[in-house]
């Protein structure tokens, strides 16, 4: 078994225990680096619950993002907890919160995480929203996080908080890219138009494509906001169909980029216009919330697709199926329970690395001995392995392509790499 995770030495010892037959028993699990010596699991006489914070808007504007993935993290340690006997026998305890995507509530949230009466060592946000609202506080003291959807803003300059895979920035780019090389073509340079979230989500694509549309040969002809709660971008779309663009590119969540689907589809925009998305927009709720107006839609998203062969599919499909029926083929519930699996991971190399193992672990000792000490984590197949890089606070680097075929969200080609940009943030 040398070299293989933590995560698979897991599945495989489930797989051979199911086989024969035995009861379940899940201690003793590997390190992740390939040796069989775990100095918590060998020190620790009683193995205390590791309490790891997580916020969602599992209700409110962003409900249809939030509960998903809330879905997805919390089966996710459920199957961990109850299946593979915690983390080296540590049980994970979650504090979960739904902050309904208002700030107020995450600032209240975070500061209830921050406190060291709770005892949280890490924690986790799902947006790039709540992570920008939190992440000073959390920052200043210490607690080291990481967002499943992140923007640039968050992990540059490189800090306490991370993200689960590429940004809104690298969607914008990934996308750009593609159109570049397979869509686009007329003669000069395409004129793009950007409809934006006006928060983290909207900025961070905003910021890629300010720093790099003129080198890859695209024109910014217009750029528009909308709020969460919109019922109407008629006004916006018409001074965008003025600009007479070739392609609009949309980041934000399901909800408004379906009421600016179907303007443009009133408006008699598309099919003519290209519309790209970032991976905030792109889910089956879209879809649904847009009907025809999202067919032939574009759009970047950092997983697999529902049923892709990959290890972590069927326990993934077992639990939704069994928790959350309703989640059936809304990839955001994949992000979330990958969200889980990283939990884990970060835990197993902390407990491994740290002196003490699990019930000595602090906030500023998960961060370094497990943060840091991620390195080509296979995350069930469920997106790009992840590691840390000094600088890189995202911890997987590739972003797949998607577009919407006869109602259903389709795979354009494999893993497209998303290499660092600097945007020289201080």
């Amino acid at each position: 078994m040398k070299g293989k995770t933590w995560f698979s030495k897991a599945i495989i010892a489930l797989v051979t225990i199911v086989v024969a037959g035995l009861p379940v028993l899940a201690s003793g699990c590997g390190n992740g680096n390939g040796s069989t010596t775990t100095p918590g699991s060998t020190t620790d006489a009683v193995k205390n619950p590791i309490k790891v914070g997580i916020m969602a808007p599992y209700t409110g504007v962003a409900a249809s993002k939030g509960k998903p993935m809330g879905d997805g993290v919390q089966d996710a340690i459920k199957y961990i907890n109850t299946e593979l006997g915690g983390v080296q026998g540590h049980q994970i305890q979650v504090v979960f919160r739904d902050d309904q995507y208002t700030a107020a509530n995450e600032t209240t949230i975070i500061n209830e995480f921050i406190s060291p009466s709770s005892g949280i060592v890490m924690f986790a946000t799902q947006a790039s929203a709540e992570m920008t609202a939190v992440m000073g506080i959390a920052n200043e003291a210490g607690l080291p996080g990481f967002t499943v959807f992140s923007a640039p803003n968050i992990t540059q300059p490189a800090k306490h908080q991370y993200a689960s895979f590429p940004d809104y920035g690298d969607d914008w780019v990934a996308f750009a890219k593609y159109y570049m090389a397979n869509i686009w073509k007329g003669t000069g340079k395409p004129k793009m138009a950007l409809h934006l979230l006006n928060n983290a989500t909207g900025q961070g694509a905003k910021d890629a494509a300010d720093k790099l549309a003129a080198s890859l040969g695209i024109e910014i002809v217009a750029v528009e906001t909308h709020t969460s709660t919109t019922a109407s971008e008629i006004e916006s779309l018409t001074r965008i169909k003025a600009k007479n663009p070739d392609v609009i590119y949309i980041s934000s969540t399901p909800p408004p980029t379906a009421v600016i689907l179907k303007n443009a589809a009133t408006l008699g925009m598309t099919p003519a216009i290209t519309i790209g998305c970032g991976g905030a927009s792109f889910t089956s709720e879209m879809v649904n919330l847009a009907g025809a107006a999202a067919e032939g839609v574009w759009g970047i998203y950092p997983t697999v697709g529902w049923g892709d062969n990959v290890p972590a599919m069927a326990k993934m499909t077992e639990y939704m199926t069994k928790n959350h029926p309703e989640d059936a083929n809304n990839m955001d519930y994949i992000t979330g329970w990958a969200e889980g699996l990283l939990i884990a991971e970060i835990l197993n190399k902390a407990i491994t690395n740290t002196p003490g193992g699990g019930n000595a672990l602090t906030p500023a000792l998960v961060e370094a001995n497990g943060f840091k000490k991620l390195s080509g984590f296979d995350v069930g197949g469920l997106q790009g392995s992840a590691s840390y890089t000094v600088g890189d606070n995202r911890f997987s680097k590739t972003v797949k392509l998607y577009q919407v075929k006869t109602g259903k969200i389709t795979a354009v080609g494999s893993w497209i790499d998303a290499p660092f940009i600097d945007y020289g943030f201080k």
